[in-house]
């Protein structure tokens, strides 16, 4: 079996708060971006046949098959059994004792640029295996566990337009309207920001002494009235220390872009295009 993970953009990003267990608490717009995605690939493994054991033994842990998985495309910096389509083939074989598998991840979309890319492979892991097995899990099934494996996974078990607030793992569906629109991301040449870089930036929450749009109803004014409507908080933050990124947004509102901005905690930027 065979399925494509996409990427997807932040439409605005408010850092609300830091929560108790040192998370904070977001108001995003997810949007889906299909034409940058990975290539995944899951098969049952081929495993020799075990020798017969005793009706009264079964086999530990460390002697029961374990899942495989090879990586290429763009080089990641862990380890294959420490990605997260391996982590959500664990959450399945430890709760419904799926059989081991084989899984093949092509990566396209980078890592660490806001994407998403790796939530994305861990949702749709999760979906193809509870197809491969007949787990019979639900959307809202699928969702609950994906949010165990990262806060932006579960938007990819629907991998619709949505409204997402707590740490980005409570989800409304929105529509909007993307038909004619057209999505060009890009990243800075060597450039890359860490999610705790981006957080330690931050200016007080405190500081926001007006209102800020709610982004629900900014998305529905004209694509041209968002630049004044819609923010990234990171870009505060991101910005006075990677220029680069900076100059690229700008970069793209010179190009025609009706809205641009830097996604998630950087480094991508993305700019939204009339066709």
């Amino acid at each position: 079996m065979i399925t494509y993970p996409n990427c997807k953009i932040n439409l605005g990003l408010h850092v609300v708060g830091k929560r108790p267990d040192g998370y904070h608490d977001l108001e995003t717009i997810f949007l889906p971006v299909h034409d940058l995605r990975d290539e995944l690939e899951i098969l049952p493994l081929n495993t020799p046949l075990s020798q017969p054991q005793a009706a009264d033994s079964s086999p530990s842990l460390e002697e029961q098959p374990q899942s495989t998985m090879v990586q290429d495309g763009i080089v990641l910096d862990n380890a294959p059994e420490d990605n997260l389509c391996m982590k959500a083939w664990r959450l399945l074989h430890e709760e419904f004792g799926i059989p081991a598998v084989s899984i093949r991840l092509k990566k396209n979309i980078p890592f660490g640029a806001g994407l998403g890319g790796g939530s994305s492979d861990a949702a749709f892991t999760l979906k193809m295996l509870n197809e491969m097995f007949s787990l019979g899990l639900s959307v809202s099934n699928l969702e609950q566990r994906a949010a165990r494996l990262g806060a932006d996974c579960a938007f990819f078990i629907q991998n619709r337009p949505a409204y997402a607030t707590g740490i980005g793992d409570i989800l409304e569906p929105l529509e909007i309207e993307n038909s004619k629109l057209k999505i060009e991301i890009e990243i800075p040449e060597n450039e890359h920001v860490s999610t705790k870089e981006a957080y330690s930036g931050l200016s007080p929450f405190t500081s926001h002494l007006s209102p800020r749009p709610d982004l629900r109803e900014a998305v529905k004014r004209p694509i041209g009235e968002w630049r004044n409507l819609i923010a990234n908080d990171f870009e505060a933050s991101v910005f006075p220390a990677h220029p680069a990124i900076a100059a690229l947004k700008e970069e793209m509102y010179r190009r025609g872009a009706l809205y641009a901005s830097m996604t998630g905690s950087g480094a991508a930027v993305f700019g939204i295009f009339a066709v």
